[in-house]
C-alpha cells in the first residue's frame, strides 16, 4: 500500500527539488558540466593576460633603465662609470655590462660587486619539479611562443649577444626576452653609450613575475577544484532529480502493465516544465488513451456478441423448425427468415470487420489531396445510377471556393455514402435531401439535411454509438447494422475533423449531419 500511495500521490521527497523543475534537463546538465571548464578556461586566459601585462611593464622599465643608464655613463670617467654600475645594479637588482667600440667587455657590475641575483645552471635545475612542469604546460595551453634559452657565452663579447649587435648597428635600444634554466624570464636591454662606440647591456631576472603567476595559478586551481567538487555534488543532485521521478513513472507503468489496479494513475508531474515532466504527461496521456481503447474494445466485443446473437438465435430456430414442418408455405417462410438472417449476419460481420480496422488503417495511410466537390458529385451521380436514392429528390449546392482536403478519398466517400443512406432512410417518399458544401475559415464543411422526423437533442450523440439502430417505421428490420454513423465519425476524427448532427436552420422538420474537415494547405 505504501508503494501504491507513492505512485498515486507522487514521491514527497521530490517537493525538495521544486526549484529544479523550471529548467530543462539539457540546461542543467550543460551548466553543471561546463561551469568548471569555463572557470578553468577563464582562469588560464586571465593568467596569460596577467603575465603579459607584467612583462610589458618590465619591458618598458628595462627600456627606460637602459636609456637612463646610458645617458648617465656617457662622458663619465672610468672610476665614475664603475661606481654607477655598482650603485644602479645594486638598487635595481640588475646586471650591467659595458662593451667597448671593439666589442670587448670593459666593465661588469657582477665583477665589481656581489651579484644582485643568481641564475642557476641548467644542470642544477630539476625539470621534474611540479612548478617547472606546470609552467611548461601553461605555456603550451595558452600557445605562448617558444623563447630562446638564456646562456652565458664562453667568451663574453658584444658579438655573442644579438641585441647588442643590433643596438650597435642601429644606434637604438634593443630588448630581448629569454627563458632562464629554472623557468623564470630574463630581460636583456642593449643601448648605445655616447658617441664613442661603447654599448651597454642590462640584464634583469624578474623572478617575482613567475612567482606571482604561480601564486595566481594556485588560487585559480583551488577555485576550479572547489567548483569541481560543487559540480560533482550538483551532478549527484541532478541525478536524483532525474532518477526519482523516472523510478516513480516506472512503478506506475509496471502496475498498469500488470493490470492489478485499474485506479492507478501515472503521475503527470504538472509542476515540472522539463523533459521529465513532458515524459510523465505523455505517458499519462498514453495510458489514458490505452485504457480508453481497451474499454472500447471490450464494449465493442460485448456489442458484437449481442448483435450477432439475435440473428443467430433466429437462424437456429428457423433451421431447427424446417425439419418439423411439412406445410410448403410455412417452410418457404422459414427459408425466407433463414436467408434474411444469413444476410443480416453477413452484413454485420462485414461492417464489424470494417469498423475494427479503420483506426489501424488510417494511422498507416498517407493522406492525399482530395477534392470534396468532385467526390460529392461523383458519389451522388453513382447513387442515382444505381437507384439508391429511390424517389427522394437530392440536390447539391456548392460555393465557388476551393474544397480540397488532405485525406483518403475512399474513406471520405464512405462517410458521404453513410450520410446519404441515412438521409434517404429517414426522408419521406418524395422528400428532399439537400447536400451543401462550403468553405469557411480554413475548413471544408459538408451539410446533409433531410425532411425526416429529426433527432431530439438528447439523442444526438447516441446516434453515433456503435450498433445504435433507431430506424424509421416501415423499413425492414435488420437492413442496417447501426455502425454507419459510428464509422463515419471515426473516419472524420482520423482526418482531424468532426461529424455531428444539428437541427435544420430553416426550422423545418428533419436533421442535418455536418462533416467538418480542415482544408488542405
Amino acid at each position: 500500500m505504501a508503494e501504491k500511495g507513492n505512485v498515486l500521490r507522487g514521491d514527497p521527497r521530490l517537493e525538495k527539488l521544486r526549484w529544479s523543475r523550471r529548467l530543462s534537463l539539457t540546461s542543467r546538465i550543460l551548466f553543471v558540466n561546463v561551469l568548471p571548464l569555463v572557470l578553468l578556461g577563464g582562469g588560464v586566459l586571465y593568467l596569460d593576460s596577467y603575465r603579459k601585462q607584467l612583462l610589458d611593464e618590465r619591458f618598458k622599465l628595462a627600456l627606460v633603465e637602459a636609456q637612463i643608464t646610458a645617458e648617465a655613463l656617457a662622458g663619465a670617467t672610468p672610476q665614475r662609470q664603475d661606481a654607477l654600475l655598482i650603485q644602479i645594479g645594486k638598487e635595481q637588482r640588475l646586471r650591467i655590462r659595458v662593451y667597448g667600440p671593439e666589442g670587448n667587455l670593459e666593465s661588469d657590475s657582477f665583477q665589481l660587486a656581489p651579484p644582485s641575483f643568481d641564475l642557476p645552471e641548467a644542470s642544477e635545475v630539476d625539470r621534474a619539479d611540479f612548478a617547472y612542469r606546470m609552467d611548461r604546460w601553461f605555456d603550451r595551453v595558452v600557445g605562448a611562443p617558444a623563447l630562446p634559452d638564456y646562456r652565458e657565452p664562453e667568451l663574453d663579447e658584444a658579438a655573442a649577444w644579438p641585441e647588442l649587435v643590433r643596438a650597435r648597428e642601429e644606434s637604438l635600444t634593443q630588448i630581448v626576452l629569454r627563458d632562464a634554466p629554472d623557468g623564470t624570464h630574463v630581460i636583456n636591454a642593449a643601448a648605445p653609450v655616447g658617441l664613442d662606440g661603447d654599448t651597454l647591456m642590462i640584464t634583469r631576472n624578474p623572478a617575482d613575475i613567475t612567482q606571482s603567476v604561480r601564486e595566481a595559478r594556485t588560487n585559480v586551481a583551488l577555485v576550479v577544484l572547489l567548483f569541481l567538487l560543487v559540480s560533482t555534488l550538483l551532478s549527484f543532485f541532478l541525478a536524483q532529480t532525474i532518477v526519482r521521478p523516472l523510478r516513480e513513472l516506472v512503478q506506475a507503468a509496471v502496475r498498469v502493465r500488470q493490470g492489478r489496479d485499474r485506479q492507478v494513475e501515472v503521475p503527470r508531474l504538472p509542476d515540472r516544465r522539463d523533459e521529465i515532466g513532458m515524459l510523465a504527461r505523455a505517458i499519462s496521456d498514453m495510458t489514458g488513451a490505452l485504457r480508453h481503447r481497451i474499454d472500447a474494445v471490450e464494449s465493442f466485443a460485448a456489442d458484437v456478441a449481442h448483435e450477432i446473437k439475435n440473428p443467430l438465435a433466429s437462424l437456429r430456430s428457423a433451421t431447427e423448425s424446417l425439419g418439423k414442418v411439412d406445410d410448403p408455405e410455412l417452410r418457404a417462410q422459414l427459408l425466407d427468415i433463414a436467408t434474411h438472417d444469413v444476410r443480416r449476419i453477413d452484413r454485420l460481420v462485414t461492417e464489424i470487420s470494417d469498423a475494427s480496422r479503420i483506426d489501424a488503417e488510417m494511422s498507416r495511410t498517407e493522406f492525399e489531396r482530395v477534392d470534396m466537390e468532385e467526390l460529392l458529385r461523383n458519389t451522388v451521380a453513382s447513387r442515382e445510377a444505381r437507384g439508391e436514392n429511390r424517389d427522394r429528390k437530392l440536390t447539391v449546392e456548392v460555393d465557388e471556393a476551393n474544397h480540397c482536403v488532405a485525406g483518403v478519398g475512399m474513406r471520405l466517400e464512405r462517410v458521404i455514402e453513410n450520410l446519404l443512406d441515412n438521409a434517404v432512410s429517414f426522408s419521406p417518399e418524395g422528400g428532399a435531401i439537400d447536400a451543401r458544401l462550403v468553405r469557411r475559415e480554413g475548413r471544408v464543411v459538408l451539410t446533409v439535411c433531410d425532411e425526416g422526423p429529426g433527432i431530439p437533442e438528447e439523442k444526438r450523440e447516441k446516434v453515433f454509438h456503435r450498433f445504435h439502430s433507431d430506424r424509421p417505421e416501415g423499413e425492414d428490420f435488420g437492413n442496417h447494422s447501426g455502425l454507419g454513423l459510428a464509422i463515419g465519425r471515426t473516419i472524420a476524427e482520423a482526418h482531424e475533423g468532426t461529424l455531428h448532427v444539428e437541427r435544420r436552420r430553416d426550422g423545418g422538420s428533419g436533421a442535418c449531419f455536418v462533416l467538418d474537415l480542415p482544408a488542405a494547405r
